[in-house]
């Protein structure tokens, strides 16, 4: 599995390149001034990179419990996402309706915009960071 360290260069890298990439296009997507949509990103980033450490670490034990290893292909990378997405968006969606002083469905409609965006971004994220930053020894497993 990966270490502690690694987990946290991921989730730190993860958050800020997703955040640069999403808080203008939201901005401009919504029609909402960029300091409210950044005050947006920044929270719901803090709360996601919290969720994603938890949620990797957890998803990772899972795999070496169910499988044996920690290895994904495409199938697997994809339930990763999906589920990861879900989790996080039942946790914000009150919270972006709130702040926003926009109603449920709107923070729905907006939250599921930021989860499809996010899904793609965390496959294509989690794809090249595994070939950069390939887990050492191969494959990690139970005795691991």
């Amino acid at each position: 599995m990966r270490t502690t360290r690694d987990r946290i260069r991921h989730t730190i890298s993860f958050e800020i390149i997703g955040l640069l990439i999403a808080t203008p296009l939201a901005a401009l997507a919504f029609g909402l001034p960029l300091a409210d949509v950044g005050v947006v990103g920044l929270g719901t980033s803090l709360a996601a990179a919290l969720w994603n450490y938890v949620y990797n670490l957890g998803f990772d034990h899972a795999l070496v419990r169910l499988k044996g290893d920690t290895s994904r292909g495409v199938p697997l990378r994809v339930l990763h996402a999906v589920l990861f997405e879900g989790g996080l968006m039942i946790m914000l969606m009150p919270i972006i309706a709130w702040y926003l002083g926009i109603s449920l469905f709107e923070a729905l409609a907006m939250d599921v915009s930021f989860a499809l965006f996010y899904m793609g971004y965390a496959f294509v994220f989690n794809l090249a960071y595994d070939r950069l930053f390939p887990i050492e020894g191969g494959r990690a497993s139970i005795a691991a």
